[in-house]
Order: structure tokens, then sequence, then C-alpha cells
């Protein structure tokens, strides 16, 4: 990778010495940076369902948050100053958004999120506030003010429309011109003021909460777990306190729920069909009808792409796709593994991955990947 992304370090002392631990900022993090998008795009986007859009409005110290999808017209009786449009998942929809999330490839696809891109007029931000996740901004055209500050009082203002941080008292401050890019560790609060017209593009992290991996956990427990047999009290005696709750039925449940047991394999599985879970509003559309033949003639010729928005994990001889999980046969592994990794197979691999070609079909009808390098609609 271009070090120049990381202010000279490479991964592994950037990693060391940076992440989850201090800010970084790196100037001219990437060379030559085209802002790929302008504000008409950025609106068009606001308008798909394959993303998420908000548009945040502030005057003084208030901030209105309206949702999208937006319609043409909201644009047009926006104030000049104050605003802040912010579309989710860009790079579900960009491949420039999708080449700049993969410049973070050093660290492991299950930790990457998305890219967010924020356009906002001359005044516009989203007040100060903190992220669970870890965050790298990097700025595209015109200049914005960061203000940066570590306090242990994370305390919000009540009953606002955004997290915005009831005292925030900023340490130091920076501003970013095009291809300036700042780290921010979790819980590190900012606040982000766009100096002229200008965009960014936040590159999150996916961190989930142990309270959310619990939940998600027992419900795949639930889904995969089959305990046989029905209560039963054969032996019961009579009663004259009917209401009581009899020590032999806590005995007998209790034995029961002592059944339900859990290894390493099955929170692999579980970890691997969670984080392989498109963003829910993600929509897979099948794709033309084609028969095994022709598909693999293709494939052959124009190579094969995953899906821009589903991650394609795999641990072991597992694959996990929207939430599936798939045991790679003997002969398979290589392509699919590299598919995951480089999230397509070149026409040269594809001619190589003659065991694979039958499940790739498979995805292909899901929706799951694509011919060539055409992006799904």
């Amino acid at each position: 990778m271009d070090r120049t992304l990381l202010g000279g370090l490479a991964p592994s002392a950037f990693l060391k010495r940076h992440w989850q631990k201090q800010p970084l900022l790196i100037r001219g993090a990437v060379r030559g940076f085209r802002d790929p998008l302008t504000l008409r795009k950025l609106m068009a986007f606001s308008r798909s369902e394959a993303c998420e859009a908000r548009l945040v409005i502030s005057e003084n110290d208030d901030y209105e948050v309206l949702f999208g999808p937006f319609s043409p017209r909201i644009f047009r009786d926006l104030p000049e100053k104050h605003w802040t449009l912010l579309v989710q998942g860009v790079n579900h929809v960009c491949r420039e958004a999708r080449d700049l999330l993969y410049r973070f490839a050093f660290l492991p696809y299950a930790r990457l999120d998305d890219v967010m891109v924020s356009y906002a007029a001359p005044g516009g931000g989203v007040g100060p506030h903190f992220d669970s996740y870890d965050v790298f901004l990097l700025q595209g055209c015109g200049q914005r003010q960061w203000e940066v500050g570590t306090q242990s009082n994370l305390d919000l203002v009540p009953d606002a429309d955004l997290r915005i941080l009831r005292r925030f008292r900023p340490q130091g401050s920076c501003v970013l011109s095009c291809g300036d890019m700042l780290y921010l560790p979790p819980r590190f609060a900012h606040n982000g003021t766009a100096l002229d017209s200008c965009v960014t593009y936040s590159i999150g992290f996916r961190a989930p909460t142990h309270e959310e991996l619990k939940t998600r956990f027992l419900t795949h427990l639930d889904d995969c777990l089959h305990i046989a047999g029905q209560y039963q009290d054969p032996g019961v005696k009579p009663t004259r306190r009917p209401a009581h709750l009899d020590n032999n039925m806590i005995t007998q449940v209790a034995a029961v729920m002592s059944r339900i047991r859990w290894n390493r394999s099955d929170v692999t599985s579980f970890l691997g069909r969670y984080l392989s879970e498109p963003k829910p509003y993600i929509v897979l559309a099948k794709q033309p009808n084609l028969d095994f033949q022709e598909f693999s003639r293709r494939a052959r010729v124009e190579g094969i792409d995953l899906h821009p928005a589903l991650p394609l994990l795999f641990h072991g001889k597992r694959a996990f796709i929207n939430g599936d999980v798939l045991v790679m046969k003997s002969g398979s592994e290589q392509a699919i593994t590299s598919l995951a990794n480089e999230r397509r197979l070149t026409a040269k691999q594809a001619r190589s991955a003659r065991r694979a070609l039958p499940i790739l079909h498979g995805w292909y009808g899901n929706g799951y990947v694509t011919l060539g390098n055409g992006d799904p609609k």
C-alpha cells in the first residue's frame, strides 16, 4: 500500500502507535486526490434506496435532522449556509468510494464498515460528538476545521435530534484541505465545521456492542440448537399450595437448560453468518437467467465481481455470505477465498476455478456476484 495514506507509517507501526490509542493528522494522505463526487451526485444517491441519507440544518446550537430518501425539491429550499447532507453506504453505489474503502484492507473486512460522504455548506456541521468506532476523515474539496478533545464527560444534550455533547472541551484543532486525513479512535470528542462548501469522506469501522453480540448469538443458538423431549411430571403429588412454584419443576427445567452448550466452532459459525449479512436496506436483485454453460463461458472471459454491498468471509473450510454458510468442497477453496480477499476473480482465475464455478453460478442467480465489472443496479 502507499505509505502516504498513514503519514509514512507502515500499517504495523500505525496499528501499534495509534489504532484505538491516539489521533493522527495526515497531510496529503491521498496524493493528487480528486473528489469523485459532486453535490449533484450526492443528492442523487440521497434519493436512492441503496443508501441512507440525512440532512442536518443548524441554527446557533440547534440542529434539525431530516431523513431520506429525499425529493429534489428539498434541496431547492435550503439556506446558503449551515446545512449538511450525509449519505451512508456510498461505497455500495460508487466505485471510487469503494476503491477508497479498500485502501484500508490492512484491517480485516469483518471490521470495515462503509464510506459515509458528507457535503456541507459554509458553517455546516453536525455538532460536537463522539463515535463509538474508529474513523478516518478524508477531506475532499473545500476545507473543514476539526476540533478534537479527550474528555471523560460524554453526557449528551437531552432530547436532541443528534447525539450532541453537552460540554465539549476541545484541546486542539486543525484545518483539512483536499487529500488531508484525520484518524480518530473511538470515543474521541470532535466537532467539524465547514469553512467553505466542502466534502468529507468518513471511513468507518464495524464495532458491535457486547449487548448486540449477546442478543444475536442467542438468536443464532435458538436457530441452530434443538433440545428433544417435553416437560413431564408423572410422579407429581397433590398440593395444598397450587400457586407455589414446585422445586421439582425448577430442578427438571434447570437440567434441560444445562444442556445448552456451545463451543468455538459455534462462535465461528455465528460470527461468519452475522458479519456477512448486508445492511438491512440492501436488496439483492437476481441477475438475468443464464444456464451454467453460458455463465461459465462468460466468466472465463469477463471475470466475476462480488456484489459491492455484500461481505464474503471465510474460516478454514467454511465460507460465509449473506448470512449463510458454505462448506467449501475440495478444489474450490482457492477461487472462493481469492474472491473473498480481492472481491473479484479475473478471467484467468475464473478459467482455473472449475470446481468453484457451480457454486458461483448459484451465487450469480441469487445476486451475490456479477459478471465482469458491471455493478448491480
